[in-house]
């Protein structure tokens, strides 16, 4: 029994020993993480020593493809032209290259346009023939990124939610967000919704409003950039109930055409009820000033009908009765004699 309880305690032992070392590297590979992020960080800050209000600069690294730094004139170098270099290599021996093409604000070079080629990027802004430094920076490209805007964006709707797809960026999608804009004629402003690159829904549309869409990408700080920079807007667009359409207005459109197409049948059915009630009250009229007077075909209709065409009638003298051709012509004599 002492043995067993010996080895049970051993077992014991050795998972606690496990778990503590599990939890210590975990907690080391985390303080690594810190500490090469704030190293990284301090990397893009740094600037030379005596320099920090010296110049005010912006810089922008296009989707990793370009970058372009612009400075504001200083008490340094008012009123006169200067030179940029720029190299993207590390170590003591330096090539550094000449601005490509500069940026020009009232005829003086106000920033540089050239082409990403590295991580650590070292510029140097200099008098015009360049024997004297006016201000120097050396920091990490890959912290300005400025994502592109996000391509072949897709809506999907059911009920009254909404999913916005985007294709995937070559590279660093993990430090990418989707942002999803929308409003209606109804709302005063853009309601925002951002999720993980490169999938955004959202619900509680009304299917009997029209939205505006708009997405972008953005970068995530400051694990990421340094600066807070997102793509430019997509191209905004028009729905609704899962129909697109070239802008809201349609929406308003078809509400009036249908206004007009109710307002028209209405109108027409009080017309034809006025009509019925002008030709009954006409008719009505034309009986009590004009009496209906009877067709004389159809006087003896009845007579003939009920009497089969044997009748007699009475005028004040004998009941007729048939006679022979004789007493009719008889009959038909001049009662009068010539005289003599």
């Amino acid at each position: 029994m002492p043995c067993e309880v010996h080895q049970a305690c051993g077992v014991m032992g050795a998972g606690l020993i496990i778990r503590c070392v599990i939890q210590t590297m975990r907690l080391i590979f985390q303080e690594c993480s810190v500490i090469f992020t704030l190293v990284n960080l301090v990397g893009a800050l740094s600037q030379s020593f005596g320099q920090k209000d010296a110049i005010n600069t912006t810089i922008i690294n296009f989707n990793n493809e370009k970058m372009q730094i612009t400075w504001a004139t200083s008490k340094l170098f008012s009123g006169k032209n200067v030179s940029f270099y720029y190299t993207f290599e590390e170590g003591k021996q330096k090539s550094w290259k000449t601005c490509p093409t500069y940026l020009l604000t009232q005829g003086y070079n106000t920033g540089c346009l050239f082409k990403t080629d590295g991580y650590t990027l070292a510029f140097s802004i200099m008098n015009t023939n360049g024997s004297e430094e006016l201000f120097s920076k050396r920091l990490k490209s890959d912290f300005y990124i400025k994502p592109n805007r996000p391509e072949n964006v897709t809506f999907f709707w059911k009920d009254d939610t909404v999913t916005v797809t985007c294709n995937k960026p070559e590279k660093g999608v993990k430090c990418l967000r989707l942002e999803l804009q929308y409003k209606s004629k109804y709302d005063k402003g853009w309601q925002s919704r951002t999720s993980k690159c490169c999938r955004v829904g959202e619900q509680g549309f009304d299917p009997r409003k029209c939205y505006s869409f708009r997405v972008r990408l953005k970068r995530i700080v400051p694990s990421c950039n340094v600066v807070d920079y997102s793509s430019d807007w997509e191209a905004e667009t028009f729905w609704m109930n899962s129909t697109l359409l070239d802008s809201c207005d349609d929406e308003i459109k078809t509400q009036s055409n249908t206004v007009i197409l109710l307002s028209c049948l209405m109108t027409l059915l009080l017309m034809v009820f006025i009509l019925l009630i002008l030709l009954c009250k006409w008719q009505r009229l034309q009986k009590s000033v004009m009496p209906t007077i009877p067709d004389p075909k159809y006087v003896f209709t009845d007579l003939f009908n009920n009497h089969n065409g044997n009748f007699q009638f009475s005028g004040g003298c004998a009941a007729m009765q048939p006679v022979s051709k004789q007493a009719c012509s008889d009959s038909c004599k001049p009662s009068y004699k010539e005289a003599t």
